[in-house]
């Protein structure tokens, strides 16, 4: 998505080889607009799996999914990270392991919200080691659900978190994918399915 991708050049900071800061304009300031387009391309590259309902995690991909929610015309949902007194019985539950904080978070939703039968798509604006985005999957799978897709705003390329999704069988749609942060520089990778037509024409 060239609009991302040139945020990321103008605004993103390279903190080291791992870490990609987008603060001011994804997790921290948001830029609407760019969240409005970002809703737009993922309902349009989704359309035809028939979503009944995002679901992201508090708090970075929330206003992504609800752009896409918006231009789907279906609930959006977010996975808690902390406890509330309001949500304590009758959920669906797993354990994330955050690389970056260096912690486990329990992530919880009701299961008033997710039912058998609901196409469900997971958004979330990172994707490294994948562990946020499986155990969003493992809360949908709870409920019998199905995970109709994984949209990333931000797809670290580098690390296993995409190979590991893809080989679990799931559909991945990443709006940006970096190969490399090296020298304070992002180095884009290519589309996936340009990657893939690329592969197999040689």
């Amino acid at each position: 998505m060239k609009l991302l991708k040139e945020k990321i050049e103008s605004e993103g900071i390279v903190l080291s080889e791992n870490v990609l800061k987008v603060d001011s304009f994804i997790n921290h300031q948001m830029d609407p607009v760019l969240m409005k387009e970002i809703g737009l391309e993922f309902a349009e590259r989704f359309k035809g799996e028939s979503i009944t309902k995002i679901l992201t995690i508090e708090s970075s991909g929330i206003a992504p999914a609800i752009m896409t929610g918006l231009a789907l015309n279906v609930p959006v949902i977010f996975a808690r990270k902390r406890k509330s007194l309001t949500l304590t019985t009758d959920l669906y539950t797993a354990t994330v392991y955050s690389f970056t904080k260096q912690e486990s978070n329990e992530i919880t939703v009701s299961n008033k919200y997710i039912t058998k039968g609901d196409n469900v798509m997971i958004i979330d604006d990172f994707l490294a080691n994948g562990q946020a985005a499986l155990g969003l999957a493992s809360l949908v799978e709870q409920a019998g659900a199905k995970v109709s897709g994984i949209g990333i705003l931000i797809e670290k390329s580098f690390q296993p978190g995409a190979d590991d999704l893809i080989a679990k069988g799931y559909r991945l749609e990443s709006l940006a994918r970096i190969e490399a942060l090296k020298d304070g520089k992002v180095q884009f990778a290519k589309d996936r399915q340009l990657e893939k037509a690329f592969a197999g024409g040689n």
